[in-house]
C-alpha cells in the first residue's frame, strides 16, 4: 500500500469519476485504474462499483474516513517541513553556560531578533552537561558549552570552537590572596573554595588540575549561578576559580578582587589553566535558515575582540 494509491482513492471518491480523479492527480486514467486495482488487491475488497459513476462499495465507505485522515496528516506534515526548510519555524531554543549568557550572548540575541522577528527565541542558562543532554534529546536547537570531547562525539554533531580563556581567582577584597598580583598555586590550594555543582564542566576542570598536582580541593560549598559565587566570596572566607568571562562584573566591584594565576611549577608541562568554549548543534539543524543564521552570528560576534583581551591578560 502506497500513499499515491490512497490519494487516488480519495480523488475518485471526491469526484465520482476515474477520469476526473486522473486530472486532479496529474496522471493518466490508466495509472489511476492500476493504483486502485493494486489497493484493492492489498485489501482484499472492491472499493468502487464499476459503473458510469464511480460509487463506493461498503468496503470503500468504511475506508474513506481513514484515508481522509491519512492524506490530511500527510499534507500537514509536508507543509510543516516546507515551512521548516524555508525558515518559518515558530521558535529557536538555545542552551548556554552561565558566563556566556551573562556576557557575550545578549548582543547576538538582539541581532537575531532583528533578522527573524517572527521566530520566538528561547534561551536557557544551564551547565555544559545538561545543555548537551537537552540538545541530544531534541529539546534545544543549539548549545554553547565547555568543550568535552566525550559528550560531543558523533558524526551527526557540528562543533565550532569559539574561544579559549584563562581561569582566574575571585576573592574578597580583604582576602590574604588579594595581595598578590598573580596568585601562586602553593598558596591557592590552602584555602577552601566555592565551586560549581556536580555535572558542571568547570568543576571537573578544576578537580582534574588539583589531581594532577596531587593536591586536595577543599570544596566548602557548591552553587550554580554567578551571582551566588560573588555573594559567597564577598563574605571573605571562600575563594573561587572562575573563567575570565564570568568575572567581568566582579572586576568593577570594590568588595571583590580578581587575580590571575601564576604559572604552575608543580606540573611538568608548566601549563596554564584555561577552558575552551564551543558551539554545538547537529548537521541537519544547520540546514535550517534561522539556526544557520544564529550559528553565524555567534561565530562573528562571540567573543567580541577577545583575542586582544586574552593576549593582554
Amino acid at each position: 500500500m502506497r500513499l499515491e494509491q490512497l490519494q487516488a482513492f480519495l480523488a475518485i471518491a471526491q469526484t465520482g469519476s476515474f477520469q476526473q480523479a486522473a486530472k486532479k492527480c496529474g496522471v493518466t486514467q490508466s495509472t489511476i485504474s492500476r493504483q486502485i486495482q493494486a489497493l484493492e488487491a492489498d485489501l482484499g475488497v472492491e472499493l468502487f462499483h464499476r459503473t458510469t459513476h464511480a460509487k463506493l462499495t461498503l468496503g470503500g465507505e468504511r475506508l474513506l474516513p481513514r484515508v481522509r485522515k491519512i492524506c490530511q496528516e500527510w499534507e500537514t506534515a509536508t507543509a510543516e517541513l516546507a515551512d521548516l526548510v524555508a525558515g518559518k519555524q515558530p521558535e529557536l531554543c538555545i542552551a548556554a553556560i552561565h558566563s556566556v549568557c551573562a556576557s557575550y550572548l545578549p548582543p547576538v540575541l538582539q541581532k537575531f531578533c532583528h533578522s527573524y522577528p517572527d521566530v520566538q527565541l528561547r534561551v536557557t542558562s544551564l551547565g555544559s552537561d545538561r545543555s548537551l543532554k537537552v540538545l541530544k534529546d531534541g529539546l534545544v536547537d543549539l548549545a554553547i558549552v565547555m568543550h568535552n570531547r566525550f559528550l560531543i562525539a558523533g558524526r551527526e554533531m557540528a562543533v565550532e570552537v569559539l574561544y579559549e580563556e584563562p581561569i582566574e581567582v575571585l576573592t574578597a577584597a580583604n582576602h590574604p590572596l588579594a595581595k598578590y598580583e598573580s596568585i601562586p598555586w602553593s598558596d591557592l590550594i590552602r584555602y577552601p573554595q566555592v565551586v560549581f555543582k556536580d555535572g558542571y564542566g568547570m568543576q571537573r576542570l578544576i578537580q582534574d588540575r588539583f589531581e594532577r598536582m596531587e593536591a586536595t580541593l577543599i570544596a566548602a560549598l557548591e552553587v550554580n549561578t554567578l551571582d551566588a559565587f560573588r555573594g559567597v566570596v564577598r563574605q571573605g572566607e571562600l575563594i573561587a576559580l572562575l573563567p575570565q568571562s564570568a568575572l567581568m562584573e566582579a572586576k568593577f566591584d570594590p568588595s571583590l578582587a580578581v587575580r590571575p594565576l601564576a604559572c604552575n611549577t608543580n606540573l611538568a608541562d608548566n601549563s596554564s589553566l584555561t577552558r575552551r568554549v564551543v558551539m554545538v548543534t547537529t548537521h541537519d539543524r544547520l540546514q535550517i535558515p534561522p539556526i544557520q543564521h544564529f550559528w553565524q552570528l555567534v561565530k562573528d560576534n562571540i567573543p567580541p575582540q577577545f583575542d586582544q583581551k586574552f593576549s593582554a591578560s
